[in-house]
């Protein structure tokens, strides 16, 4: 927002400057008093307002971000009311805690590629862009999580809930960074509307966990991961969504799990961002090359990373069951470490590649195509993840440790390439799609591998 006098904008602006408090007011006193049947009036009004918004020219100006705001909010306290009586709640610390993430970024955000300024001078609009600021974009992230924490905080002291507020603390985190992304990413969805609900989403998944740690854990997880994302970000091998989608997975896995398994999968985006600069300018003189340099967004991290994150996030919750899912973790990173690199290497080999599929030859950089260097690369890359599994010791056993790694990172980029000689070739899959599968199949091979070896 420009640095003016606030009583020399608009009506429109103003409305919105100072709405978002005044309605945050307004909702902790329907907290307190209002009966369902006052949560379901609001509820109704804030989509007839929202639809407004939609479809009605002059009422579009009319301060969206109050009323996206209101919308959103307003459909989580409903949610929350809806399943009150059930199983599974929506409780309504989570709801505040969410609409105060989205109500400190609704002006202006420190993680948006571009932001509009508008010229009252000459009155009309258009977008700057705005470079990445990692003091503003820290302080920021910093603000959300304490508005975050003090609203659920609020609700848990005042509906004496027993709750510990070092899982308060700890969801806190995860929706300030959930919703920091969500603003990162490009899109024609208001953020006011995908910002609270995806955070608010992923705030409620993991308060159904009910898993904790010391809040000093936290935020130590925090600031290293987010540390790393940055010097990803400076290195050009991430963007600010890939960034965030850094520190997200390892605020997660160093909680869930512990630091070593986070590091072993950290190994995987600095070899792949590594190998991806590997002869970058032949590969980009015939076509293959990475898009934008090689700079990974997003889809790249949560493509590649999920199945590890599902893994690190059961190691923790199902401990009895620790052995089979670390080795189905190896598993599952030494697939992203070893297609990457068989993709980046296995394509710069002088002869040319074969399809998987009917083994005839193909163009480097086709879906499905493989050769003997790709091959070899995948080997290379999955036997480094078990190898160091061992050395920071996720693993107590470096054969092991070395075998299930290398098995499993082979089967699942060999899973890659089939996937992508078929599905994806067919316009069936994205390659984010057949990363996501890859990886899950990798971890499935790895997983049957260890029971079949410890059952002889």
């Amino acid at each position: 927002m420009s640095y003016m006098n606030r009583a020399a904008l608009p009506l429109n602006n103003r409305i919105s400057i100072y709405g978002v408090p005044v309605m945050y007011i307004l909702y902790l006193l329907l907290i307190l008093i209002a009966p369902f049947a006052g949560v379901t009036l609001l509820f109704l009004i804030s989509v007839i307002l929202f639809l407004g918004t939609r479809f009605s020219g002059n009422y579009v100006s009319c301060s969206r971000d109050v009323i996206s705001l209101y919308f959103s909010l307003s459909l989580m306290l409903f949610f929350s009311f809806i399943l009150g009586s059930s199983s599974y709640t929506y409780p309504f610390y989570i709801a505040l805690a969410a609409f105060a993430i989205a109500a400190v970024g609704s002006h202006n955000s420190s993680f948006s590629e571009t932001i509009p300024v508008t010229d009252f001078e000459s009155r009309r609009s258009r977008l700057k862009k705005k470079s990445f600021s990692i003091f503003w974009g820290s302080v920021f992230l910093g603000i959300r999580i304490a508005a975050a924490f003090l609203a659920a905080v609020w609700v848990v002291y005042w509906q004496g809930l027993s709750i510990s507020y070092n899982l308060v603390f700890l969801i806190a985190v995860i929706g300030a960074v959930t919703g920091s992304l969500f603003e990162s990413i490009p899109s024609s969805i208001d953020k006011n509307i995908s910002v609270p609900l995806g955070a608010g989403m992923m705030m409620w998944i993991f308060e159904e966990f009910r898993y904790w740690v010391p809040a000093e854990k936290t935020l130590i997880a925090l600031v290293f991961s987010f540390f790393l994302g940055v010097l990803a970000h400076r290195a050009k091998i991430a963007d600010v969504s890939a960034l965030l989608s850094a520190a997200l997975l390892g605020v997660l896995i160093i909680v869930f799990s512990g630091l070593p398994w986070f590091l072993l999968l950290l190994t995987f985006f600095i070899m792949g961002g590594g190998f991806t600069r590997y002869k970058y300018q032949y590969k980009k003189s015939i076509g293959i090359a990475q898009s934008k340099e090689g700079i990974r967004s997003y889809e790249n991290v949560f493509s590649n990373s999920t199945a590890a994150l599902v893994l690190a996030v059961a190691y923790g919750i199902f401990s009895e069951h620790s052995l089979p899912i670390i080795y189905a973790y190896l598993g599952t990173v030494a697939t992203a470490t070893g297609d990457t690199l068989a993709s980046e290497i296995g394509t710069t080999a002088k002869g040319r590649p074969r399809m998987i599929t009917t083994l005839k030859l193909a163009k480097p950089g086709d879906d499905g195509a493989i050769s003997l260097l790709g091959e070899l690369a995948s080997i290379f890359g999955s036997a480094v993840i078990g190898l160091l599994a061992y050395v920071l010791g996720v693993s107590d056993n470096l054969l092991l440790s070395v075998i299930i790694a290398t098995a499993g990172g082979f089967f699942g980029t060999n899973i890659d390439s089939l996937l992508g000689a078929t599905l994806q070739k067919n316009g069936l899959l994205s390659n984010s799609g057949v990363n996501f599968l890859a990886t899950f199949a990798g971890a499935g091979f790895s997983l049957l591998l260890y029971i079949l070896i410890t059952a002889i």
